[in-house]
């Protein structure tokens, strides 16, 4: 039986590829759907271009958030995921969502969090002048990045650097570090083989 992992995002999807890609041929991890906050964006094809079954779940401005949070964690379970991956998810998750999954929801920033959360990461640690950012992963709670550091990787900052160069540097630590996290979810999880039905012998001895 296959450890289940349902992605959410938001836009083009490359965090959402690299997953796929590590996961390609697997037979003990598989990703059994993704859904995005908006219809029609590239992370979508490129789902349903892999036979993944994919849900569009839009919030209108001006809604009820929980109500749309709600309805959210309703179309996660629907899929019975063992593991949430928030891969681009520009929204925030609420309660009824955490509630659901919170225990089994990871996320990705590209900052050396608790440093530069937000949404501007590779444009904060330039404007600070750092010498070191990098990539984390990281489990989701009710903040905006504030959940349970999982693992991190550095990326050096370099003098001739853009907001772009650098942002392009973290997203390869970024993947790579998702893949691994992921995997160490599935292998922590992994269904055991029961136990054999033979007698043990023993030696009388005790």
């Amino acid at each position: 039986m296959s450890y289940r992992v349902l992605v959410l995002l938001s836009g083009s999807g490359t965090l959402f590829q690299a997953l796929a890609d590590h996961l390609a041929g697997r037979e003990d991890v598989e990703i059994v759907a993704v859904g995005a906050d908006r219809a029609g964006v590239e992370g979508l094809s490129r789902a349903e271009r892999l036979g993944i079954p994919t849900f569009a779940h839009p919030y209108v401005k001006g809604g009820d958030r929980a109500q749309w949070d709600a309805e959210l964690a309703e179309l996660v379970a629907g899929h019975e995921p063992d593991l949430v991956v928030s891969a681009g998810f520009m929204k925030l998750l609420g309660g009824a969502f955490l509630a659901r999954f919170g225990d089994r929801t990871i996320n990705t920033h590209p900052a050396l969090l608790p440093s530069f959360p937000g949404m501007h990461g590779p444009r904060d640690a330039l404007a600070h002048g750092v010498k070191v950012t990098g990539a984390t992963v990281f489990a989701v709670d009710e903040g905006v990045d504030t959940g349970v550091i999982l693992a991190q990787g550095a990326v050096e900052v370099l003098p001739e650097d853009t907001v772009e160069s650098l942002h392009e540097r973290i997203k390869v630590v970024e993947r790579r570090l998702l893949c691994r996290v992921v995997d160490d979810f599935a292998t922590s999880h992994a269904v055991q083989p029961a136990p054999s039905s033979q007698p043990t012998a023993t030696t009388g001895e005790h």
